[in-house]
């Protein structure tokens, strides 16, 4: 009987044998952080392998067994307990230069005892040469083993055979269309912040279960985990970043890549949730961090967490208000950034959230059309005249809202601003525009941008000609037409100052006004 759901693939080992450069190797991009320092995957990553012949889903879990300095060791193990537990398929991994290892060992005995499939890799086999390394692992007693090398994608091709091979065996068919579907309709929501604000707290609310690592130790999440989670009907993709803080105080290279990590899914989010310590207020740091979201012109929407710390005592009305004033004060550059005051300790206004992000996905499939935006932006004009530049007034002939080639699921509203010299458009003036237009259309979490074009360009000699199609009529001296049947070069009588001319007689070359003698 054939399986119409996909099927889970888990990689599993003990830390530093490789299993997070399989992982990225299989998932044909970077997702996971890949280090030699032992213990730096914590957190289930799961990505789809939709490339091969039946597509899966590949999940990485922390090493098991070892007992590091992090205090991490127990969650970690929980984690990987889950991801075996749920899997179809499991990859074992080994590494053949340090032999078999104790807790080879018991992995071995646990996996088992499962009734789950287990492929044996021995990795870190990167030349022939080094083939018997792998052979002693054989006393695992596993049915099949692969000697592969994750560094240089030695054997990558069997091993991709073998996944195909055990999935077929168990059934599996594949989905056609529906899963692609689903995926690209979800709206990626990267949830962003400064260390122990509570953001894998809040996954873990959203989701109630214990998806995410939580810990009071900040940097307790490295990698960006991606969680699809779906509600009323509606799919969302729940991105879980490692905390950002300064470059000073990153201290460890794997705390670098982390960040790297962070910013990478801000820029690849349709909606940004910037989660703030309410008991802490807005620190430099998070203002820091929401422009990185501006930067990249992404919908923000502002969560603050912990709310039931601040000012527990008093009426819960009066504490918004009093913190949306603060808030507005600290990020006074955020204004269109919906506010929403939760606690995932507590699981208080989750939904508010989803209320906000349905707000910010409706407004954005709703642009503003052309003539109501022209109407807009006249009336704007002629209440506050543009500043005089090098004697010169900004006049806009004509704005239209861009339209994006590729769909997007959030759109950005992205203005196009055809004016006479867009030298002359300032900041200011941009943002007063800006202000005009978000009176009558609030636009509520989503950025503006403008792309403002003059009718006049500029020419590779320096010199203005039109933009649209104009041609210059310049083509006598001085800037008069040339008459007809004479060439427009000027008389060879009459040489340029500071040019050459050649002086008949003389066999050299002079300066005007200036005859040398011929020399003798």
């Amino acid at each position: 009987m054939s399986r119409k759901r996909k099927p889970q693939v888990a990689i599993v080992g003990r830390p530093n044998v490789g299993k997070s450069a399989i992982f990225n190797r299989l998932a044909g991009r970077r997702i996971a952080i890949v280090h030699d320092e032992p213990g730096v995957t914590r957190d289930r990553l799961s990505t789809e392998v939709a490339r091969a012949r039946i597509p899966y889903e590949l999940t990485d879990t922390g090493g098991i067994g070892a007992v590091l300095d992090d205090g991490f060791a127990d969650q970690v193990r929980v984690e990987a307990d889950i991801a075996i537990e749920a899997a179809d398929l499991i990859l074992f991994v080994v590494d053949a230069r340090d032999g078999v290892h104790p807790i080879d060992r018991d992995l071995a005995n646990v996996l088992r005892s499962s009734a789950t499939p287990v492929l044996l890799l021995a990795n870190k086999v990167d030349t022939e040469k080094t083939d018997n390394d792998a052979a002693e692992f054989a006393v695992l007693g596993f049915e099949t083993q692969l000697d592969i090398s994750a560094a240089h994608g030695r054997n990558f091709g069997d091993l991709e055979e073998e996944i195909y091979l055990h999935l077929a065996a168990l059934h599996f068919e594949i989905v056609e269309g529906e899963e692609e579907d689903i995926e690209e309709a979800a709206v990626k929501i990267a949830i962003v912040g400064r260390p122990n604000v509570g953001k894998s707290s809040l996954v873990n609310a959203i989701l109630n279960d214990e998806r995410s690592i939580v810990s009071d130790v900040a940097g307790t999440t490295r990698d960006a985990v991606d969680v699809p989670y779906e509600r009323n009907g509606t799919p969302y993709l729940l991105i879980d970043t490692a905390g950002i803080r300064k470059k000073t105080r990153r201290d460890t290279s794997v705390e670098v890549f982390s960040v790297m990590r962070s910013e990478r899914s801000i820029r690849r989010a349709d909606i940004c949730l910037l989660v703030i310590d309410a008991s802490s207020g807005v620190t430099t740091q998070d203002r820091r961090i929401a422009k990185m979201v501006i930067d990249e012109n992404k919908p923000c929407i502002v969560a603050l967490n912990k709310f039931d710390l601040y000012h527990p005592d008093a009426r819960f009305q009066d504490r918004i208000d009093q913190f949306k004033e603060e808030i507005g004060d600290d990020l006074f550059f955020l204004p269109y950034a919906p506010k929403v005051a939760i606690s995932a300790k507590q699981r208080d206004h989750l939904g508010k959230i989803f209320e906000a992000i349905e707000l910010v996905v409706k407004t954005s499939a709703n642009p503003i059309s052309t003539g109501v935006l022209n109407r807009l932006l006249q009336n704007a004009i002629e209440k506050n005249q543009p500043p005089v530049r090098h004697s010169k007034r900004l006049k806009l002939l004509y704005a239209t809202q861009k339209r994006d080639d590729e769909p997007q699921t959030v759109p950005v509203p992205e203005y196009l601003l055809f004016v006479n010299h867009a030298e002359l458009m300032t900041r200011t003036y941009e943002r007063f525009l800006e202000n005009q237009i978000r009176r009558e259309f609030p636009m509520e979490g989503l950025p503006f941008v403008f792309r403002v074009r003059s009718r006049i360009s500029e020419r590779k000699d320096g010199r203005k000609s039109p933009a649209a199609g104009g041609k210059s009529s310049r083509s006598g001296r001085f800037g008069k037409p040339a008459k007809p049947g004479k060439s427009a070069k000027p008389s060879s009588d009459y040489a340029r100052p500071g040019k050459a001319k050649k002086i008949a007689g003389a066999g050299n070359t002079t300066k005007v006004g200036r005859r040398r003698r011929p020399e003798k």
